[in-house]
C-alpha cells in the first residue's frame, strides 16, 4: 500500500508559516508560506502551457530562488524534474532532454541562449523570467498531498564513462535520505543549512529536501565562495555546512588564526576520501568534520560518521544511516574484516534505478542492493572506509595501487595545494601512477619524490610528477580523474 503524506511546503507553510525557507545574503529572503504562495502561483502559470501530472520538466539554473520556486511547482503539478548540469555542452543537453522525454525546459535568462539557435530541441523552453509574466489558470488541480513512491526527480551521472544515466529518485527516497541523516545529525532549533553546492547535484538537491521536511532555512549561495561561506558560519547563524575537501582545506585556510562559534556543529565532508593531514588539520581547529559517503543513486548520503566517533574513527566515512544496510563483496563472496572489495548499499532513499537503461539496472541493482563500484573495508566495528573508485584503481606489476591513497601522502607535502593521481600504461609493469600537482610554493620534484618514497611502497610511488596550475574538476568540487587522463595523453604527445 502506497505512503500519502501531506505535501511538505504545505505542511511548513502550515506549521512555520513565517519561519525562513531560503535566504540569499544580501539578496532575498522568503518564508515558507511565501514559497508555497510563489511555488503554487508558478504552477499554475507552467499548466498554461500544457504541463500535467507526470510530464518532466526540466530546470536548467544555477542556485536562486527562482530554481528552487519551479523544483516546488514541478512538485504540485504531479510533474517530473530533470536537473540539468549548467556546465553541459548543447549537445550533452540534447542528449538528455531526449533520452529524459523531457517536454519543457525552464531555464535563467543567462542560458535562453543555449536552447535558442543551438541545438534542435522538440521541448518548449522558457526563462524563470518569462514564465513570471504568464497569467495564472484556475482550472489546474495542485497536489495536496505527497505519494512517497511517485518519481519527482531524474539527475543524470556525470558520465564519466559512457553515455551518463538517468537516476530516479522518488519522493519516498528524498523522504527517507532526510529522515535518516536527521536520526543521525540530529536537529536543533536553530538550525540553518549552508548549500553552496549546485541544487542540480544530489548533495545540492538535498539540503533542499532536508530544508521543507525539517522546516529550517537553507542559507543559499549560487556557487562556492570562501569568503561568504565563512561570513555564513561566523556572522549570519550557519549550523551546518555541506562540503567536498577541497572546500575544507580552503575554508582552514582562510580560518587562520580565528575559531568558528559553538553554534556551528556540523561541515558534512562528502565527495571522497579524504586526506589523513587534511582531517587532522580540521582536528585542530576543532572544526566538527562529518565524514560521509553517499552518490547520486542514493539520493545523497547513506553513511555517516557520528560526532562520537571523529576522534577515534579518522579517516572513516562511519556506519550506514539508520534504515540502510551496506556490505563488501570480494569475488562474489562477503569479504572478511579490513579486506577490500566492493561496496554495496541497500535501503529506502536507494534509486529504484535509470531511466530507461534496463542494462544498467541489471548490471548494478541486484536483489535490492546497489552496486556502487567503489572500493572499501569495514573495520572489525563495522565503520566503512572508501579506499577508491574501482574504475580508477591502479593495477601496477600485480599490485593494486589506489589513487586516492597516494594524493593522500602527497596531500601532507607542504606547498602541493592540490594533487591528482591517475594510471598510465607501462610496457613493465602494466600501468605506473603519475602526479599531477597544484603547487603554492617553490617546490620539485625531487622534494617530493623523497617525501613518497618514505611513506608509500615503491611501486605506489609516482613514476612522472607534473606540475599544473589547476586540477579539473566537476560543479561539486569533485576531482573529475578522467580529465587527468586527457591531460596525460596531451603531455605524451608534447602539448
Amino acid at each position: 500500500m502506497a505512503e500519502i503524506i501531506p505535501h511538505w511546503l504545505d505542511k511548513q507553510a502550515d506549521l512555520s508559516p513565517h519561519q525562513i525557507a531560503v535566504e540569499i545574503p544580501n539578496q532575498a529572503v522568503v518564508t515558507f508560506q511565501q514559497l508555497r504562495e510563489k511555488a503554487r502561483s508558478f504552477a499554475r502559470k507552467l499548466s498554461t502551457k500544457g504541463v500535467l501530472e507526470g510530464n518532466h520538466v526540466a530546470i536548467h539554473a544555477n542556485n536562486s530562488v527562482d530554481m528552487v520556486i519551479g523544483l516546488h511547482a514541478i512538485s504540485y503539478l504531479g510533474a517530473v524534474a530533470i536537473l540539468l548540469n549548467t556546465k553541459l555542452s548543447e549537445t550533452e543537453i540534447a542528449y538528455q532532454l531526449v533520452d529524459a522525454n523531457v517536454s519543457l525546459v525552464i531555464c535563467s535568462e543567462q542560458y535562453l541562449h543555449q536552447f535558442i539557435g543551438g541545438e534542435s530541441y522538440s521541448s518548449q523552453v522558457y526563462s524563470f523570467e518569462q514564465i513570471h509574466l504568464f497569467s495564472e489558470s484556475n482550472d489546474v488541480y495542485l497536489k495536496k498531498e505527497i505519494n512517497l513512491d511517485d518519481l519527482f526527480t531524474i539527475l543524470y551521472t556525470s558520465g564519466t564513462t559512457g553515455l551518463p544515466k538517468g537516476v530516479q529518485h522518488t519522493y519516498g527516497n528524498h523522504w527517507w535520505n532526510a529522515i535518516s541523516s536527521v536520526l543521525n545529525l540530529g536537529l536543533n532549533y536553530n538550525d540553518k543549512w549552508l548549500a553552496a553546492m549546485p541544487l542540480f547535484h544530489v548533495g545540492g538537491l538535498s539540503i533542499l529536501m532536508k530544508s521543507v521536511i525539517y522546516g529550517i532555512p537553507v542559507y543559499l549561495l549560487q556557487k562556492f565562495d570562501v569568503e561568504q561561506v565563512h561570513r555564513g558560519i561566523t556572522s549570519d547563524g550557519v549550523t551546518i555546512v555541506s562540503v567536498v575537501s577541497v572546500m575544507l582545506d580552503r575554508l582552514i585556510e582562510r580560518l587562520g588564526s580565528d575559531s568558528y562559534p559553538a553554534s556551528f556543529r556540523c561541515m558534512l565532508l562528502g565527495g571522497g576520501p579524504a586526506s589523513k593531514s587534511l582531517l587532522e588539520k580540521a582536528k585542530n581547529y576543532d572544526i566538527p568534520v562529518f565524514q560521509t559517503y553517499g552518490m547520486t543513486e542514493t539520493s545523497s548520503q547513506i553513511v555517516t560518521l557520528s560526532q562520537k566517533d571523529t576522534l577515534n574513527k579518522i579517516g572513516s566515512c562511519g556506519k550506514p544511516l539508520l534504515s540502510a544496510q551496506i556490505r563488501i563483496v570480494k569475488d562474489t563472496a562477503i569479504a572478511t574484516c579490513f579486506e577490500v572489495g566492493e561496496i554495496f548499499v541497500k535501503g529506502p532513499m536507494v534509486s529504484s534505478g535509470y531511466y530507461k537503461n534496463e542494462e544498467a539496472n541489471q548490471k548494478s541493482f541486484h536483489n535490492g542492493w546497489l552496486s556502487t563500484g567503489d572500493l572499501g573495508y569495514l573495520d572489525d566495528e563495522g565503520f566503512l572506509y572508501v579506499v577508491d573508485r574501482r574504475k580508477d584503481l591502479i593495477i601496477s606489476g600485480g599490485e593494486n595501487v589506489y589513487p586516492a591513497e597516494i594524493e593522500s601522502v602527497l596531500a601532507a607535502i607542504s606547498g602541493i595545494k592540490e594533487a591528482g593521481v591517475v594510471g598510465k600504461q607501462d610496457d613493465s609493469w602494466g600501468q605506473v601512477p603519475v602526479a599531477f600537482i597544484v603547487k603554492n610554493t617553490d617546490l620539485d620534484t625531487e622534494t617530493i619524490l623523497a617525501y613518497c618514497y618514505k611513506n608509500l611502497a615503491k611501486y605506489k610511488v609516482p613514476k612522472e610528477i607534473h606540475f599544473v596550475s589547476s586540477l579539473p574538476r566537476n560543479a561539486s568540487n569533485k576531482l573529475v580523474r578522467y580529465k587527468l587522463e586527457v591531460m596525460l595523453k596531451n603531455v605524451a604527445n608534447g602539448e
